[in-house]
């Protein structure tokens, strides 16, 4: 008995840590800047327990096309519980200025660039692709305010929060995250390198699966 709970623990646990590799979710996006102009950009933020190569990965706009997808650039894996950018950039020309305009480091921004997948400040999406052409995330918004993001919150397991789809941002507080203007002051508000909800640790989704197994074995 204690073997066949052992191996079942051990089955659990893999599937799973598995399930929760891939768990990227697109966090925020940018389709009109303010003042001082920067690209179009959006945030992905890795929920799952365990890096995410992202070699092959690409995205698409609001068409969520494959075929129409561009590869991304810059930024190789996604660590457990990290946050990276991606900006629209021809060959990552514009990373460092834009890591400069927000204050932050210019590791933790990708590119990407190509015909069609500028993001329509009239409404739009973004779609991510893993390396199999499978689309893992995506989100869509309507017309931009200028120089706000757009917010996407999920709780623990990936699961997307009402009251954070599509959220247009505004200096303060939107649920844990704390919004504000880029470094320049120049009228852009973001939260950029962080996301809305709660990221869980390594193995935590693992470990809260063994649990509910060891609970429903003792009954």
């Amino acid at each position: 008995m204690h073997t066949s709970l052992s191996l079942a623990t051990i089955t659990c646990a893999i599937a799973l840590t598995s399930s929760a590799h891939a768990n990227l979710r697109i966090t925020e996006a940018m389709s009109s800047s303010g003042t001082g102009g920067t690209p179009d950009w959006f945030e992905i933020t890795n929920y799952g327990a365990s890096t995410v190569d992202l070699t092959g990965w690409r995205m698409d706009d609001g068409s969520f096309n494959l075929a129409a997808s561009v590869a991304l650039g810059g930024v190789l894996s996604i660590s457990a519980g990290q946050s990276l950018i991606f900006i629209e950039s021809a060959a990552g020309a514009g990373v460092s200025s834009f890591a400069a305009f927000w204050g932050f480091s210019a590791a933790q921004i990708g590119f990407y660039s190509g015909a069609g997948v500028s993001l329509g400040s009239g409404g739009d999406g973004v779609g991510l692709f893993d390396s199999g052409g499978s689309l893992v995330t995506q989100v869509s918004f309507g017309a931009a305010t200028t120089g706000s993001s757009f917010f996407y919150g999920y709780d623990a397991l990936g699961a997307i929060d009402a009251s954070y789809n599509g959220l247009i941002s505004s200096t303060g507080s939107i649920g844990t995250q704390i919004t504000a203007p880029s470094v320049n002051a120049l009228a852009n508000i973001g939260s950029l390198g962080s996301a809305i909800g709660t990221v869980p640790t390594p193995g935590a989704i693992a470990l809260l699966g063994l649990a509910g197994l060891v609970t429903r074995r003792r009954r």
